[in-house]
C-alpha cells in the first residue's frame, strides 16, 4: 500500500470529524476543538430540553425564564460572587465523578463523601482550640480529604475485590454517610446552643476561610481551582493518569502490560473521594458561616 495514500486517509478523517467543531470555534487549535464543541452542544441541548418543559407543564416563556436565570447568575456584580462562592464544593465534588471516569467506573457517591468530609472536619476544629487558625485550617483539609479519600475508595474496593458495581455502592453509601452525620450531630457533637436546627460544634470565626481580593469570594475557590489544575496535570501529564486511561480503555490489556489494576483503582478513586471531602471542609468552613 502506497504510505502517502494511508496519510492522506488519515488526514481526510481527521478533517471530517472536526468539521462541526472547526465552524463553531474557527479560530481555535484543533485539539481545543472538539471537547469545546462537545460541551457547546451538550449545553444547548440541555436548554433546549429545559424549555421544552417549561412550555409543555409550567405553560411559561422560555425566554423570559431563561433571562431570569441568567440575571440571577450573572446579572449583577453580587450575581456573579454568589455564583463564584457555590462553585467550589460544586467543581470539587464533581471531580469524585470525573476522576473514576477515567477508569471507565461511574461514581455518585460524592455527596457521602462532601457529608463526612465536612463533619471530620468540624470534629478536627474542635479538638484544636487553642491553635492557629494555619494549623487548625490545614488539619481541616487533611481530615476532611482523607475521610472522603477512604469513603470513595470503598466503593472502589468493593468493585474491583468483589465485582459490586461501583455506581449502586456509591449511591447506597451516601445513605449510609448522611445516617452518621444525623446520628453525630443530634448525638455526640451537638452543640446544646443549636436549639431549632441541630449542629455541630462552631470552629470558631478565627477558622473561617478568608475572602478573596476584598470581595465576597472566599478562597474555598481558590482550593477548587488549584484542586482541579493538579488533578488536570496528573491525569493528562503524568504516568499515573496515562495507567488510568490504560485501565479505563482494556482492563485486560492493562494486567498485561503489568499494570497494578487494584492500587491504580483505589488511588483514582481516592482522589477522587478526597476532592469530595475537601468540598466538605468548605462548606463548613467558608459556605455555612
Amino acid at each position: 500500500m502506497n504510505p502517502h495514500v494511508v496519510i492522506q486517509e488519515a488526514e481526510m478523517t481527521d478533517t471530517t470529524v472536526s468539521a462541526p467543531a472547526k465552524i463553531l470555534f474557527p479560530a481555535l487549535p484543533l485539539h481545543l476543538l472538539e471537547p469545546l464543541a462537545i460541551s457547546t452542544a451538550a449545553l444547548i441541548a440541555s436548554l433546549a430540553v429545559f424549555s421544552a418543559f417549561l412550555v409543555i407543564i409550567a405553560h411559561v416563556n422560555p425566554i423570559q425564564s431563561l433571562q431570569l436565570m441568567y440575571r440571577g447568575a450573572f446579572g449583577t456584580a453580587f450575581s456573579w460572587q454568589n455564583t463564584l462562592i457555590r462553585a467550589a464544593p460544586l467543581m470539587l465534588t464533581g471531580l469524585c465523578t470525573a476522576l473514576p471516569l477515567r477508569l471507565g467506573m461511574v461514581i455518585i457517591g460524592g455527596e457521602g463523601a462532601l457529608v463526612l468530609g465536612g463533619l471530620m472536619a468540624a470534629g478536627a476544629a474542635h479538638l484544636m482550640p487553642n491553635s492557629s487558625p494555619f494549623a487548625v485550617i490545614t488539619a481541616m483539609m487533611i481530615v476532611g480529604g482523607l475521610s472522603g479519600a477512604v469513603w470513595i475508595a470503598l466503593a472502589g474496593a468493593l468493585k474491583y475485590y468483589r465485582g459490586v458495581n461501583e455506581t449502586i455502592s456509591s449511591l447506597l453509601l451516601n445513605y449510609i454517610a448522611i445516617a452518621i452525620l444525623n446520628q453525630m450531630v443530634e448525638g455526640p457533637m451537638h452543640d446544646p446552643e443549636s436549639l431549632n436546627t441541630p449542629s455541630t460544634w462552631g470552629i470558631g470565626d478565627a477558622n473561617m476561610l478568608t475572602k478573596m481580593f476584598g470581595s465576597d469570594v472566599h478562597w474555598g475557590l481558590g482550593w477548587g481551582l488549584v484542586f482541579c489544575v493538579l488533578m488536570y496535570l496528573l491525569m493528562d501529564h503524568t504516568i499515573i493518569g496515562f495507567a488510568a486511561r490504560i485501565v479505563g480503555g482494556n482492563i485486560r490489556a492493562a494486567r498485561v502490560a503489568g499494570l497494578s489494576v487494584g492500587k491504580i483503582t483505589l488511588f483514582i478513586c481516592g482522589l477522587a473521594g478526597a476532592a469530595a471531602g475537601l468540598a466538605g471542609v468548605v462548606e463548613v468552613a467558608a459556605a455555612h458561616r
